[in-house]
């Protein structure tokens, strides 16, 4: 599914989505991946839910978001409380949605200006 919406200042945002790819800025990204306005990270080890550990989360609180979108792949799942805790220690808020949930809700809120990073687990 192809995406259309205007990015504020060259943002990255999501073009479009689909099986076993998301699109950033036009560029199809295979393996899952952590967005963020100015940074992308498209090498993020987390390829499934159940694989997610708090390691995974670093590179995102790094970035310092307010919000961050968890895109668990096809379907929503959650992970254990547990493994999302180091993003409320640093008082990020968290919610969990599927993948193309994720890419939807990410372009809203970055075009509302709220600092938000979408985390994906891209599945093919």
């Amino acid at each position: 599914m192809k995406i259309e919406r205007d990015t504020p200042g060259g943002a990255n945002s999501f073009s479009g989505y689909g099986e076993g790819y998301v699109e950033v800025n036009g560029r199809r990204l295979t393996q899952s991946a952590v967005v963020g306005a100015q940074r992308l990270v498209t090498d993020w080890p987390a390829a499934a839910i159940a694989e997610l550990s708090a390691d995974h989360l670093a590179a995102i609180i790094e970035m310092k978001p307010e919000i961050v979108l968890l895109g668990t792949g096809r379907t929503l799942v959650f992970p254990e409380p547990r493994i999302l805790a180091p993003l409320y220690k640093a008082g990020i808020g968290v919610e969990v949605m599927d993948t193309p949930a994720a890419c939807r809700t990410y372009n809203i809120l970055l075009g509302e200006g709220r600092n938000v990073v979408a985390a994906l687990i891209v599945q093919s």
